[in-house]
């Protein structure tokens, strides 16, 4: 058989590869979608990711105001109604935490990081209701509203309470001032110029999964979150003091109203959005929110996934491999022999994806790597007539795969490590074929040889 029809072949059995590794790659997007209604169940029924804003205290209006009206005989008629406005004030200091209790919900083989937030949103208020009505406006202030906004107040367990100055008021279902959940109260009447300095508590027990999301809404805004989980993503800003360790975590947020947008985006009718994976939190439409994610220490999907991508490439070069030990040792290796090696490659990768399902990635890693490079191993003992060369392909393979897992654990360095990797390979075949005579090689063979 010439040479150049066994390189083709060999590359024709490369392309034919990438149909089962595809089919990998999909059964892996497959599984990922399982795990997203799994974690749509949990919150069905439990409670989805939380983001908190408030309190905000609204103070409504209305006033008499002149308006231009065309008239029946088109002439602009200048007419008098009454009209409604509101009055917004934010807070001069928010401190907000509580300890942040994780759990896990499951469903099916599949764990959602849930959790109970012991909350304190305690703050004051500063503001005077204005006094600068025209004459003859005949302004009327209404109920004054205390509101908080909660993302999904099924997560709410017990009675939330709420003091005022010391005084417990009464809570009422919904934001109060526009549409969307939470909790408000309405307070006294107040008189225009009417000086404002108040004191407010919540205390409420929130439950949430996946993620927790605070607004800075006030001037000054400190935000203490502590919690047993060893593996939080900050969002939103990073936090001004923060230690992580096996045992869990505690951050501290000291954010000042100057360096986020929240106000603004507030007074621009924008609501808050919970984080999603390890989104930032201020999407088009959102508020600005800082907080933490209670992300998983490893995304078994989302390695394997990267890890297929390196499919191709491992294919690649173990056919390379293995065309040079049929090229130096004048082994002739039949098509099919690549063929098998090659699915026993793509099967590696679907090891990985469902060991990953069950334990962690590592082992996963490690069980199905092991089980490839012995059964690729033992049938290249046989395939290249020594077992010598067949335990040292399963060294090669072995090097091979961990310089893999190398890639998938410093994503960071990914490059840096995959161009190295690349360039070591191409030096050593450079090497091992640097005195071939590939044009001795190519030549078409002459009777009574066998290439």
């Amino acid at each position: 058989m010439r040479m150049w029809f066994k390189m083709v072949l060999v590359a024709a059995m490369t392309l034919a590869i990438l149909i089962p590794l595809a089919l990998v790659h999909g059964v892996t997007a497959e599984r990922q979608s399982y795990r997203r209604q799994a974690v749509a169940d949990v919150m069905r029924s439990y409670a989805g990711p939380q983001a908190v804003t408030g309190p905000v205290l609204t103070v409504p209006y209305s006033e008499i105001a002149e308006f231009d009206e065309p008239g029946g005989d088109g002439v602009a008629h200048t007419v008098r109604k009454r009209r409604w406005s509101q009055w917004t004030f934010f807070p001069t200091r928010l401190a907000a935490g509580g300890p942040l209790v994780p759990a896990t919900r499951k469903r099916g083989i599949y764990a959602v990081p849930v959790y109970e937030w012991t909350a304190t949103l305690a703050a004051e208020f500063d503001a005077t209701i204005p006094d600068d009505a025209a004459p003859g406006a005949e302004r009327v202030i209404g109920v004054p509203v205390l509101s908080y906004a909660i993302t999904d107040v099924r997560g709410l367990h017990g009675a939330p309470r709420l003091r005022v100055d010391g005084v417990e008021m009464e809570l009422h279902e919904g934001s109060g001032i526009r549409a969307g959940s939470g909790l408000h109260a309405r307070l006294a009447a107040l008189a225009p110029g009417a000086h404002l300095a108040l004191a407010t508590r919540l205390d409420m027990q929130l439950a949430g999964a996946e993620s927790l999301g605070i607004v800075p809404i006030a001037k000054r805004n400190r935000i203490d979150l502590v919690s047993s989980w060893p593996h939080p993503s900050f969002q939103g800003l990073s936090p001004w003091r923060s230690r992580i360790t096996d045992g869990g975590f505690r951050a501290q947020w000291q954010v000042a109203s100057v360096a986020t947008d929240a106000q603004r985006q507030f007074l621009g009718g924008a609501v808050a959005l919970p984080f999603a994976g390890t989104d930032t939190g201020n999407a088009t439409g959102g508020i600005d929110v800082l907080g933490v994610v209670l992300a998983e220490p490893v995304d078994a999907y989302t390695q394997a996934d990267r890890a297929t991508k390196y499919g191709v490439l491992f294919v690649v070069l173990t056919f390379v491999g293995l065309f040079m030990f049929e090229l130096v040792r004048q082994l002739p290796i039949h098509p099919i022999q690549y063929g098998l090696v090659g699915l026993a490659l793509v099967i590696f990768f679907l090891l990985l994806v469902s060991l990953g399902e069950h334990v962690d990635f590592g082992v996963a890693y490690v069980v199905a790597s092991g089980a490839c490079i012995g059964l690729i191993g033992f049938y290249l003992s046989a395939v290249l007539r020594s077992a010598a060369r067949g335990g040292a392909f399963a060294a090669m393979l072995a090097l091979l795969y961990g310089a893999l897992y190398g890639l998938l654990i410093s994503e960071d360095n990914a490059l840096v490590l995959g161009a190295g990797l690349l360039f070591a390979i191409l030096a050593g075949i450079m090497t091992v074929t640097r005195r071939v005579d590939w044009y001795r090689l190519g030549a078409p063979a002459t009777p009574g040889t066998r290439e």
